[in-house]
């Protein structure tokens, strides 16, 4: 059974099955939409967000689609008010990554090729993780355009995603040859910011004792997250 609609930041809507825990959306699904930058916001369009038990297809963790002013996300929550969280952000770089303009896709594959160049390793979440893989397996493969588009959308899906994780609240890094170094991470979180300047109260690196939310307590969170979409 769907509950009424509720008003989140942005002008956008969420529709929760009655069973979700209504503490979890003022834990974390209202702080984490209210971190979104408002120029980001704008860029994507009017979200119409739904939390369903799952999805017929249980691999599933999300699904979106595009509408006239914006898009339908639809996430699954058998998960963590935290993840469910996640989930959604995730989904809202993916739409943001059909909105970037020329000037601003071809910077973040310049950043992405200088990576590559460099050997960097690991990933922000799992999905960009195996699709890095699978580029990488051999050359064919790495001259496979629809892998590199893959891969380009999976990771900037996971960067913006983990823009707003930073925004929303301090986080903590994880090493490994799984995870992102937090150089390339850095980078790349600057580069978003430069495109959607944090709103006021928010930074990205806020200084010590500074009274702004979110911000890195060491670099960034690089944890993986399973999120696996059609």
């Amino acid at each position: 059974m769907m509950e009424s609609i509720m008003r989140l930041a942005h002008g956008w809507e969420l529709t929760m099955y009655s069973g979700f825990p209504r503490r979890w959306v003022g834990e974390f699904l209202h702080p984490a939409v209210r971190a979104v930058p408002t120029p980001l916001a704008e860029r994507v369009g009017r979200c119409r967000v739904t939390l369903v038990p799952g999805f017929d297809d249980p691999t599933w963790n999300s699904q979106w689609t595009r509408i006239e002013a914006g898009v339908e996300i639809s996430v699954a929550t058998d998960e963590l008010g935290h993840d469910v969280a996640l989930e959604l952000l995730t989904c809202v770089g993916q739409a943001l990554w059909e909105r970037l303009s020329r000037a601003e896709e071809s910077s973040y594959w310049t950043l992405l090729d200088a990576e590559m160049r460099s050997k960097v390793g690991g990933e922000i979440d799992e999905q960009a993780l195996e699709a890095k893989h699978r580029l990488l397996a051999d050359r064919a493969r790495a001259r496979d355009v629809r892998c590199l588009e893959e891969y380009g959308r999976a990771s900037f899906a996971a960067t913006a995603a983990e823009f707003v994780h930073c925004l929303w609240h301090d986080t903590t890094i994880r090493t490994g040859e799984e995870y992102l170094p937090a150089a390339p991470l850095r980078q790349r979180l600057e580069l978003l910011a430069r495109w959607f300047p944090p709103d006021p109260g928010y930074a990205l690196f806020p200084a010590r004792g500074s009274a702004s939310y979110g911000g890195w307590r060491v670099a960034a969170s690089c944890s993986l997250h399973r999120q696996i979409r059609p």
